[in-house]
């Protein structure tokens, strides 16, 4: 130890002070390292200033220790955190510190800066010489160093000067050494995080994303155990999806209520934390504790995605016993790269999961489905298009849809154009077999998203048996037409000159040929109205149309639906409130479209219901309405009931085929008119439509 107690001459003291400068200079230059820094700056200040005890302390940029080292004599002593807070924020040092200019206390018995320990008792050490200078780097403050001696005014002012003048030239290199030392650790922590992202976004299976996770947390902390645990939003639970290190199978599917322990706080507050003596913190509770683990010190960081929290990761217990500074932001790095790790893992999980359900679809379906590309070749066909199609699965891959059907393609669109714009379609066909046989089939075509690909679907449904039973409806309606017709008209003949053969006296009998007569005739209009239908439905046009009087027509109608609607007590009643112009129709069809309407309200109103027929001129049209107060017809129902062979459910259920609105809807537009209904559940309903007037010519010549 060097103890200069006598000032030399000037050129003496300048020349040494130089060697002494750039012997500091050198040694505390080569050296990137903060602690080694430190400790040759101690070295060099007690060989060249004296003192028996020395410390450094450096400081970050908000002022705060962030490292420090202590001598005595030649021994290096370790420090706790408190210790270097007390440093800087109390004592001598921290008087330096608060004024940024340094200190000579010659006893420190007399001098209250001083903080005095139980080893400065008198009895102890006793008083003491000290000085304290600040570490300054253009004009930061970066450090303190005090040097101490047991003698009491051992230090003088040329003590103080070399002093100043180490701190000066160790100001520059501790500054330096923090920055590399922040460098440092900054490329730690990237390397560390980098390597996660690297290792973490390998995989897309959710149980290997967990656990890499969980081996880069173990790798970049030098922990014991570590463990994901993520939200169930459902059960407003954190649950624990992996876990790796000691006794981890005594943390898996472990379940926390939402808000609760430690990884409720981290969600609730969306920030890490690091407990390093979790004994001692009340936040640590026994939500946090794992059966077989002790639990020493844990740090936490929050799962983030875009979205938000969505689960916490975990590392307990560092194999060094304390967590590193950087623990947290390598934490909080390892989170968020975690978040949108397990994020995309759960999308490929949805995804998957998807195309699983497609894919049982696919094969389940009970219709033939083939997949082909935008050119129209299959990729993909289903147990059922084998099956229908009589064609192997490798065959149908060396085929063209176009090869099994014939293409709609004023449907489709040149090259599926259409079908590419998002308008799919369907039309019936016949499917071509391997062996040369051919089913109707009814296609559906549109475009799908199949295993990654943009393709087109194509559904097709075997309607052999909806052929076979519209054939058969088909010779049952052609039964009708022809073999009934001809007995009808016997019929009818005969109770016509039955009617002249009876008394006109005996009422009776005349009554009985007129029900018979009426419902005679309403049989022959359904027959009518069926060969109608059946022509209409070819698309054969209205042939006979002439001349005919609207209100007659309505007269008529009244007459023929009188008895049914006074058989339930209803009251049906003409609305002509002008003189109607002359119709161009079909009389015999058009008197059979107002009875229908008729009819059909009289079996849909109840007992002692009204009934209304009108009609008005609407331009070159005759519009004409049927009202009733009824139930009413469903709004989801008022385009069906004009179908063939539809009826209404819910409703009372009358007899009849279903083919008369059917045959209303053909018979108006087969003269150019059209016919609708309005009605609402419950209010009644009123059937509308329209014929054609008779022109100025039509009525001149009659044709």
């Amino acid at each position: 130890m060097v103890f200069r107690s006598r000032p030399k001459p000037n050129e003496d003291r300048n020349r040494s002070l130089l060697e002494l400068l750039y012997h500091v200079s050198r040694e505390v230059a080569t050296a990137l390292d903060l602690r080694t820094v430190l400790q040759r700056v101690l070295f060099e200040t007690m060989r060249n200033v004296g003192g028996e005890r020395a410390s450094i302390v450096a400081l970050d940029d908000n002022g705060k220790p962030m490292d420090a080292t202590i001598v005595y004599g030649q021994q290096f002593h370790e420090h706790t955190t408190q210790q270097l807070r007390d440093t800087v924020e109390r004592g001598l040092a921290g008087w330096v510190v608060s004024n940024r200019r340094a200190a000579l206390v010659a006893d420190t018995m007399k001098d209250d800066r001083w903080l005095r320990r139980p080893d400065d008792a008198v009895e102890k050490t006793g008083s003491k010489s000290a000085i304290c200078v600040p570490l300054l780097a253009r004009e930061q403050l970066v450090g303190v160093l005090t040097l101490v001696h047991s003698i009491p005014n051992a230090f003088n002012e040329e003590h103080l000067e070399l002093m100043q003048a180490i701190a000066d030239q160790a100001g520059v290199a501790v500054l330096n050494a923090r920055l590399y030392t922040e460098s440092q650790r900054q490329a730690r922590v990237m390397t560390a995080l980098a390597e996660g992202a690297a290792a973490i976004n390998t995989s897309l299976r959710m149980e290997e994303v967990l656990q890499r996770i969980l081996n880069q947390t173990v790798q970049a902390l030098q922990v014991e155990t570590a463990t994901v645990a993520l939200m169930d939003a459902a059960a407003g639970e954190l649950v624990f999806r992996a876990a790796t290190g000691q006794n981890a199978g005594n943390i898996l599917g472990r379940r926390v209520p939402a808000g609760e322990g430690l990884v409720g706080l981290v969600v609730r507050d969306g920030r890490g934390l690091v407990i390093p003596v979790v004994s001692a913190d009340k936040r640590f509770t026994d939500a946090d504790r794992f059966g077989g683990i002790r639990t020493k010190a844990v740090a936490a960081a929050p799962i983030q995605t875009q979205a938000g929290v969505i689960g916490v990761l975990e590392a307990i217990n560092p194999i060094s016993g304390a967590f590193d500074p950087d623990a947290l932001v390598v934490m909080n790095g390892l989170g968020s790269l975690a978040g949108t790790t397990i994020q995309n893992a759960q999308f490929y999980e949805q995804i998957n999961a998807a195309h699983a359900r497609y894919r049982e679809l696919f094969e389940d379906s009970l219709d033939a489905i083939f997949i082909t590309d935008w050119k129209g070749r299959i990729l993909e066909a289903n147990r059922p298009a084998v099956t229908m199609s009589a064609y192997s699965d490798e065959e149908l891959r060396a085929m063209f849809i176009a090869d099994l059907h014939d293409i709609q393609w004023t449907l489709t669109g040149e090259n599926f154009k259409l079908i590419y714009e998002g308008d799919g379609c369907g039309y019936e066909s016949s499917l071509k077999q391997k062996q040369g046989a051919t089913t109707p089939v009814e296609v559906y075509v549109r475009r799908v998203k199949f295993e990654e690909a943009d393709s087109i679907q194509w559904l097709l449904r075997d309607i052999t048996e909806r052929k076979e039973l519209d054939a058969l409806r088909e010779d049952l309606t052609s039964m009708i037409y022809h073999d009934l017709r001809s007995p009808l008209a016997n019929i009818v003949s005969s109770l016509e000159v039955l009617n002249t053969m009876v008394d006109v006296r005996d009422e009776s009998a005349h009554a009985i040929l007129g029900i018979a007569s009426n419902s005679t005739a309403r049989i022959q209009r359904l027959v009518d109205s069926l060969l109608d239908l059946n022509r209409l439905e070819s698309g054969q046009p209205v042939v006979d149309q002439k001349l005919a009087d609207p209100a007659a027509l309505i007269q008529q109608s009244l007459k023929d639906v009188s008895m049914a609607a006074e058989g339930r007590r209803q009251k049906v009643s003409a609305n002509l409130t002008e003189r109607l112009p002359l119709l161009w129709v079909d009389a015999g069809m058009s008197h059979r479209v107002l009875v229908n309407l008729m009819e059909n309200a009289i079996k849909f109103t109840p007992t002692e219901g009204a009934i209304e027929v009108g009609a008005q001129r609407e331009g070159e049209w005759l519009h004409f309405w049927v009202r009733d107060n009824g139930p009413g017809i469903p709004a989801e129902d008022q385009e069906r009931i004009f179908d063939k062979f539809t009826r209404l459910r819910g409703r009372e259920k009358p007899s009849g085929l279903g083919v008369g609105l059917a045959f209303c809807r053909l018979a108006v537009q087969g003269h150019g008119g059209r016919i609708w209904v309005e009605s609402q559940n419950g209010n009644g309903t009123a059937f509308h439509f329209t014929l054609p007037l008779a022109t100025q010519q039509q009525i001149v010549t009659g044709k």
